[in-house]
C-alpha cells in the first residue's frame, strides 16, 4: 500500500509455529492465526491516520466479491475468488509490510514464502487443502496466468475504491498516492472500466466539495 512516514518503528515478526505433531491441534493453530488478518489494520491507512482503517481480511473479502462480479467468461472465476482470499495470507505471519519500512523486496518475498511454508507444512501437514492454498498463492505471486493478473488488478482497484470512500467519509485530502499507484496500472479491460467509472465518480465528488467550499 501507499505510505509516507519516513521514520517507522522497526517491525518485529512473531516466531514461526512449530508443529506439535498433533494434526488436529496444528490445524486449529492455522485456523486461529487467521484471526490476525481480521485484527491487523492495513499499514498504508494507518500511516495516513485514517480513522478506523480496514483490516487485511476486509480488503481480501471485497476482492473476492469483486471477482464474482466479472463478466469475463474466459476467467476461472472460482479460482479468482479463492486466489483473492489467499493472496495476502502470509500477512497473518509477517503483517502488511510497507515500502517505507526499508525491507528489501527480495527479503519481503522471502519472509512471505517462509510464512506460507510454515502454514502448509507445520500447521496443515501438507494436506490436499494446504497444497491448494499454496498453489493459489504461488500462482498469484508468479503473475503468469490471466487469473493471477486479474486478481492483481482487483487488488489495485479495491485499494482505490477504499481510498475514495475514506476521502468521502472522512473528508481526507492526503490519499492521492493510493490512486496514483493503482488506477493507472489496471490492465484487465473490465477492471480498467471500473477504474474509469471510479475516477469519474471521484471527480464529481471533488467538484461538488469545491462548490460547497466556495459557498461556505
Amino acid at each position: 500500500m501507499a505510505d509516507e512516514d519516513p521514520t517507522p518503528a522497526k517491525r518485529v515478526f512473531p516466531p514461526l509455529y512449530v508443529s506439535s505433531g498433533d494434526v488436529s491441534m496444528d490445524r486449529l493453530a492455522f485456523f486461529h492465526i487467521l484471526e490476525r488478518l481480521k485484527t491487523q489494520k492495513r499499514t498504508g491507512w494507518v500511516d495516513h491516520k485514517v480513522p478506523s482503517p480496514e483490516s487485511i481480511s476486509d480488503h481480501m473479502y471485497r476482492m473476492a466479491i469483486l471477482a464474482m462480479c466479472t463478466s469475463d467468461a474466459t476467467l476461472d472465476v472460482s479460482k479468482c475468488v479463492m486466489m483473492a482470499l489467499v493472496h495476502d495470507l502470509a500477512e497473518a505471519q509477517v503483517g502488511d509490510i510497507a515500502p517505507r519500512e526499508g525491507i528489501p523486496k527480495a527479503e519481503k518475498q522471502r519472509l512471505e514464502a517462509e510464512a506460507m511454508h510454515n502454514f502448509v507444512h507445520e500447521m496443515l501437514h501438507d494436506s490436499p487443502a494446504a497444497q491448494r492454498i499454496m498453489a493459489l498463492w504461488n500462482e498469484y505471486e508468479a503473475q503468469d496466468t490471466q487469473e493471477a493478473r486479474f486478481v492483481k488488478d482487483l487488488d489495485r482497484f479495491e485499494m482505490a475504491s477504499q481510498a475514495f470512500e475514506y476521502e468521502r467519509n472522512h473528508d481526507m485530502r492526503n490519499l492521492q498516492p493510493f490512486f496514483d499507484s493503482s488506477l493507472p496500472f489496471l490492465r484487465h479491460p473490465e477492471v480498467k472500466e471500473w477504474g474509469e467509472d471510479l475516477a469519474r465518480e471521484r471527480q464529481k465528488a471533488q467538484e461538488s466539495a469545491a462548490t460547497q467550499d466556495e459557498r461556505a
